[in-house]
Parts: structure tokens; sequence; C-alpha cells
């Protein structure tokens, strides 16, 4: 379990592509020297497993599954990503309850500066349109993140000049993807009132 606050922004070092998947290496200083072996930690608001620490670095197997249903697989040497460990149970709450549990990938259809913050647009799925409501919250690329407007097939979010500086948002482009993880509370009471309906 996570809450969306990012504690350190790493770059890539190196993609290893393989027939099952992906070994990817990451300069974290800061993750890493915490980091153990078997820890969860999240990519880009993708749960992954501490595979190795070489020499400082973080490693982490990627499935074809995973690199398939988020934009980890879009990772060149370079790119910066988002790191946040599991949360403790006695870690402040600061975010919202995520899972890193990747949802699906959308568009960003506008990132633009107006004053002193930024207005970022992403595209949303229609399928997926049903889990995300004005001032609701919502995972971006791990970052909890509380929806501005609600469009017809998109939503917008207020990025402020903090949020920029120390996430992977300030590498970010209009035409790239991001990984979206919806409120899992909206989930489960969607599928507790589903099961109800269809009981009556």
């Amino acid at each position: 379990m996570f809450t969306g606050l990012v504690q350190e922004c790493g770059t890539v070092s190196q993609v290893e592509l393989s027939p099952a998947g992906a070994r990817l290496t990451l300069e974290a200083p800061k993750m890493a020297a915490d980091a153990q072996l078997g820890d969860s930690i999240a990519v880009n608001g993708c749960c992954l497993t501490v595979a190795a620490r070489p020499e400082g670095l973080l490693q982490f197997d990627l499935l074809a599954e995973t690199l398939r249903c988020t934009n980890l697989g879009s990772l060149r040497p370079g790119s910066l990503v988002n790191l946040e460990p599991a949360l403790a149970a006695t870690d402040k709450l600061g975010g919202h309850f995520v899972q890193g549990h990747v949802d699906c990938t959308s568009e960003i259809l506008a990132f633009e500066p107006s004053g002193a913050d930024y207005r970022l647009e992403i595209g949303l799925p229609t399928k997926k349109a049903r889990y995300v409501v004005h001032k609701g919250s919502i995972a971006v690329n791990g970052i909890s993140l509380t929806v501005a407007e609600l469009l017809p097939s998109s939503f917008v979010l207020w990025i402020i000049p903090h949020t920029l500086a120390v996430t992977q948002l300030r590498q970010s482009r209009a035409g790239d993807l991001v990984n979206l993880e919806f409120d899992l509370l909206a989930k489960y009471v969607e599928r507790l009132l589903g099961d109800r309906l269809a009981g009556s």
C-alpha cells in the first residue's frame, strides 16, 4: 500500500529487454540506501519488487504484462521515474490509498503553465470515466492528485511548482503516456452495489 506521495525522483540507468520482459535499473541514492531485497517500491505508480541492489542502484524485473499495461515499457536511459516505498504502519497518510496497481495508461493532452501553476489535462478512457469525480483523488504516475475539472473525455489537474520540481512531471510533455490508478474506494463501492443490485 502507498499514499501517492513521491519520496524520490529516480533516473533510469538501463533497461535490458528479455523474452520474459525486462530488467530495469535505476539510480536512486536515497531509496537505494534504505531498500532491501524483496521490498515493494512504487515506480511511476506501479508496485515493483526490488530484485537486486548492485553498487547502490536499484533493479526490478518487469513482466511482459507490466510492460504492456503501464508506461514502464517506454522508459529509456535518462528517463525520470517517481518512487515511493511501501507505507509503514506508523507513517502518516498524506495522500490517499494507492495500491500500486495501474488501471490503465492515458495520454497527456495538454501541460501548460498558467500563472505560478501548471494545467495538466489527461485523456479519460470512456470505460474508466465512472471512477473519476470532481474533487476526487487519482494517482497519476504514482502521484496523489485532486481532479480539478471533469470534462466529457478528459480531466484536468492543477500542478503546483513544488510538485513539478520533485516529481518526473518536470520531464513530461503533451503526447506522453501516464499511468493511472483510480480511487480504490470507488472500485469497492461499484462492486458492492453491483452485487446488491444483481441479488435484488
